[in-house]
């Protein structure tokens, strides 16, 4: 994208660097695990132009879901049997995907992919960045930051969001059978950077209103979950559900939340359509659609909650349009295709797809969500994603160091 910067990084590649940039991400992961997802061979980097457009496409989302028609424009979003009581006032989280395109004019641009009020990568990312630096020549102005943010300003946001006022050994990171998750590394990192520990749901005890769990052999009080339980995964799992203590929708836990599971379905896909913003995609709810379009190739069908994609319709025909229930038709949509533009050159001439997911923290002090750092995704295939990358190089999950932020 910034072709000399492109250009020197390329020529100073090599595949043995390359295995010790992810012995060294191995290591930070610790008790000798290994990262279950491709790591690129590369960052990206992003032009002072793009970094601005993304920046731009940020704050027309949050000025939506910081505004006060949110609780009108995400009434009924949690589905029944789900809600979550003590719902707080805002996502202490925000993930944002957008992937790259090309406009009219051939400069590169960000288009919606889909947005999440729910964790991502917030610790990892901050060693990725650090390790790429160790490792391969990234311009020392550039950074993977936003608003001024470096390591040592961006560890208190996190460590502030995620524990509020509560000492680190009442807080637990809170997964179903977490060391098998594939963003267990993110588990690790944060345990280092923020002090909490990562517990199973099903170690969780209950004991009247109190939760509780094993800490280096102290039984400890939760008094604060941060949240990375997909209820789409976990619905799916009986053995877990029959072997928990607790349910997410007791009524009287007395424990707060570092980020809501109601939020996870409240800023979602089904807001999507309520955006408005050149750098969002035409999305519809099938429940809100006049008729199907006649040029159903150029949309997917999204079911608005699913589990890490699953459910999408790439190639979208009448037949999967008419076997949507109409009762579930409030559940999915259809949104314009995006073109990703192929801006990524590989030092063997082959070009690369990316997707940007801008981060975002949100005390729940705050008055407004702060970005501050990034995620990034390099695809060939068709789609961003692990089965339209098998036996690929250069893609999998990376980060991208801005100019002029």
């Amino acid at each position: 994208m910034i072709p000399a910067v492109r250009a020197a990084y390329n020529a100073a590649f090599s595949e043995e660097k390359y295995e010790a940039f992810l012995a060294d991400l191995n290591a930070s992961f610790g008790q000798g695990r290994k990262i279950a997802f491709r790591v690129a061979e590369t960052p990206i980097f992003v032009p002072a132009a793009l970094a601005a457009r993304l920046q731009q496409a940020v704050a027309d989302i949050v000025a939506v879901l910081a505004g006060p028609d949110l609780a009108r424009l995400t009434a009924g979003a949690v589905p029944p049997g789900l809600e979550v009581p003590h719902e707080d006032a805002h996502t202490q989280w925000l993930a944002i995907d957008f992937a790259i395109c090309a406009d009219e004019h051939g400069e590169l641009t960000p288009q919606l992919i889909e947005l999440q009020g729910f964790p991502s990568l917030f610790a990892y990312e901050v060693m990725l960045s650090e390790a790429f630096r160790r490792h391969f020549p990234v311009p020392a102005e550039m950074s993977s930051f936003f608003n001024g943010f470096d390591r040592e300003s961006y560890l208190p946001l996190l460590r502030r969001t995620i524990l509020a006022d509560e000492a680190p050994e009442h807080v637990v990171l809170l997964e179903v059978d977490p060391w098998s998750q594939g963003t267990a590394v993110d588990f690790a990192i944060t345990e280092q950077l923020v002090g909490i520990r990562t517990v199973d749901i099903t170690h969780v005890e209950k004991a009247g209103n109190q939760l509780f769990y094993d800490r280096d052999g102290v039984r400890t009080q939760i008094k604060r979950i941060y949240n990375r339980v997909i209820f789409d995964e976990l619905t799916q799992r009986p053995d877990v559900l029959a072997q928990m203590q607790f349910s997410f929708q007791d009524p009287d836990l007395e424990v707060r939340w570092a980020g809501h599971p109601n939020w996870f379905f409240r800023i979602s896909k089904s807001l999507m359509p309520h955006l408005r913003s050149p750098f969002v995609p035409q999305s519809t709810l099938l429940s809100d659609l006049p008729e199907v379009p006649d040029d159903l190739e150029n949309y997917v069908l999204k079911p608005l909650y699913s589990f890490s994609g699953s459910g999408v319709k790439f190639h979208v025909t009448p037949a999967d349009v008419a076997a949507v229930p109409p009762a579930d038709h409030n559940q999915w949509m259809l949104q314009r295709k995006v073109r990703y533009e192929p801006a990524l050159l590989t030092p063997d001439g082959e070009r690369v797809k990316a997707e940007i997911r801008m981060l975002l923290l949100w005390p729940e002090v705050d008055a407004a969500p702060t970005l501050a750092i990034n995620l990034v995704r390099l695809s060939k295939g068709e789609m961003i994603g692990v089965k339209f990358n098998k036996d690929k190089t250069w893609v999998g999950g990376t980060i991208g160091f801005f100019e002029g932020v």
